[in-house]
């Protein structure tokens, strides 16, 4: 124990004052660079207007909260610590035990600089604290081990941002947090419990939640502060204390310039690697047009060559089925194979939370996405058609704090929906470069080698998706273009073919019910219809052959991706 205090005063952790254990905190496997100068990208404080905001990684554990009945199940509740002066802060941290320690709080202060909106300050001290929930329920004097939670009071014209934790009964300080005033906040949503504490009060129900903006996206203004709110009526869907700071300041100064993001890519650039038993590879876009991609309009029989620049291609618009890309009958299996020696990562930057951090996504480009793989229990069905469709967009997203240029997280894309994986729970191979994992045919991205079932993991019933390693993989960090980066304005060249919004595929329509009842009339009858109605739960382009539309078209481009 002695040694495990030590370990965490050394990074800045007081522990636990009932000598709970809590997971060690994260780091990455190396060190990061010097940043590239230029602007205010990792300067560690970013200006949002009024006010300035710090990313705070060091805490004091408050308060654990473990399940007697699942071991390492609970949360642990902390304080930040090292708050340099001027700063304030808004709230206090929750997270789940069983992960390392990977997360941040955001204190603030006013900035000098700025002038006042209104005749009020931006901060303002609660006025008193209302005690919300604790374990004890204040029936009777217990010295530790206890939790309570407290909600700040705000001045009119203010609103707290956060919620406190204490061990004991004592209110906090006024002074321990600052309430902001209403027009430099957002709306928060609850979107991740952490604990159900139900489950070990019976008596005493509270939900703990993390929170994020109601809106996001790359023009949204909402920046999650880090701290959690909670709602103490189980019955009620009703969320206390979601709210998160506004970004004002639409310069969005804390961004990377095009030489930093050049180095964020070379530093943190993903390895990109496919299934041993992969058929179907990606190419450059450039190697599909120029190896017979054939561009079609509606009610014209005769396709035209598109160049290899894309240039031909109709610009803008929408998806209204008047155009699509198909292959030539006589090069169709020789492009569908795909080349990875010409393949490279096209990236689209942008910025995310108000302007904090930066998304970086990262997309592939298949000529062919090949046949899905059902599984049901033990018994693997290949398929012939269901899952096909020529044209095949995929990407991932890398987040990136603009506090310091830390890799936070990564989205992994997976057919129609996808995941955010903390860069604790990421695998490294070569510095801070993670590998993403293209599943077999599919091409999902996942952050581990595995069978991903697109179904019912458990009952063992879906679409498989295979990743694993193999000598097939992109080092995105050397291959890769930059295609769009908004903010910038006019530095990124946009190619071509990025601005055609049709499908890159044709729509071919046919029966599938075929290939789905070849397996159900093998199934024995008492599991066939738990069977059926998890195939028909499945998104419907597994079902039809239809060509995919550009990155620009996807809802993700402009908006977040699915958290």
């Amino acid at each position: 124990m002695e040694r495990w205090n030590w370990f965490c005063w050394s990074q800045g952790i007081v522990p636990c004052a009932n000598n709970f254990e809590p997971e060690p905190p994260f780091f990455l496997p190396s060190p990061m660079p010097e940043w590239p100068q230029g602007g205010e990208f990792a300067k560690g404080t970013i200006c949002i207007g009024e006010l300035e905001v710090l990313q705070i990684t060091k805490f004091e554990c408050i308060w654990n909260c473990l399940s007697p009945k699942e071991k390492g199940k609970g949360a642990v509740f902390y304080k930040p610590l090292l708050i340099p002066d001027g700063f304030f802060s808004l709230g206090h941290y929750c997270q789940r035990c069983d992960q390392p320690l990977h997360g941040s709080l955001l204190v603030v202060r006013e900035n000098a600089q700025s002038q006042q909106l209104t005749g009020l300050p931006a901060l303002a001290k609660p006025l008193d604290y209302e005690l919300l929930w604790s374990s004890d329920d204040l029936q009777e004097d217990y010295d530790c081990g206890c939790g309570y939670f407290w909600l700040p009071i705000p001045p009119e014209g203010y609103q707290e941002l956060g919620m406190l934790v204490t061990s004991k009964r004592n209110k906090p300080s006024i002074e321990e947090v600052r309430c902001v005033r209403v027009d430099l906040t957002d709306s928060s949503e609850a979107h991740e419990l952490m604990i159900d504490m139900e489950a070990i009060f019976p008596h005493l129900p509270c939900q703990v939640w993390k929170t994020r903006p109601s809106s996001r996206g790359m023009s949204e203004t909402g920046i999650p502060v880090g701290t959690f709110c909670c709602n103490t009526d189980s019955s009620s869907l009703d969320i206390l204390s979601a709210h998160c700071l506004k970004n004002l300041d639409s310069s969005l100064r804390g961004m990377p310039n095009l030489e930093q993001i050049h180095a964020l890519i070379q530093h943190y650039g993903p390895t990109l690697m496919f299934h041993p038993k992969e058929d179907y590879f990606p190419s450059s876009v450039s190697w599909f047009f120029k190896n017979g991609a054939t561009l079609y309009k509606k009610d014209v029989k005769a396709g035209e060559i598109i160049d290899a620049r894309g240039s031909n291609l109709p610009e803008g618009g929408q998806n209204d089925g008047e155009y699509w890309i198909d292959l030539p009958d006589d090069g169709d299996n020789f492009v569908k194979k795909g080349n990875i020696e010409t393949a490279k990562l096209y990236t689209h930057v942008k910025p995310a939370l108000g302007g904090t951090f930066t998304d970086i996504a990262m997309w592939i480009f298949c000529p062919f996405n090949g046949p899905a793989t059902i599984k049901v229990g033990v018994a693997n069905f290949p398929l012939s058609k269901v899952g096909r469709h020529i044209g095949d967009w995929e990407h991932y997203t890398l987040r990136i704090s603009n506090f310091n240029g830390e890799l936070w997280s990564i989205y992994f894309s997976q057919h129609s929906g996808g995941e955010w994986v903390d860069a604790s729970g990421l695998e490294f191979i070569g510095g801070n470069k993670a590998i993403v994992y293209s599943s077999k045919s599919g091409h999902a991205s996942f952050p581990h080698p595995g069978n991903y079932l697109q179904g019912s993991e458990k009952l063992g019933i879906g679409v498989r998706n295979d990743a694993a390693r193999s000598k097939f993989f992109i080092d995105s960090s050397t291959r890769y273009e930059i295609v769009a980066a908004e903010y910038l304005g006019d530095v990124v060249e946009e190619p071509f073919w990025l601005r055609y919004m049709r499908e890159w595929g044709p729509t071919i329509k046919y029966s599938s019910r075929s290939e789905i009842d070849r397996i159900l009339n093998f199934l024995p009858f008492n599991i066939r219809n738990t069977v059926e109605n998890i195939f028909n739960s499945l998104p419907v382009e597994l079902y039809g052959e239809e060509g995919p539309t550009g990155p620009k078209e996807k809802n993700n481009w402009v908006g977040d991706e699915r958290w």
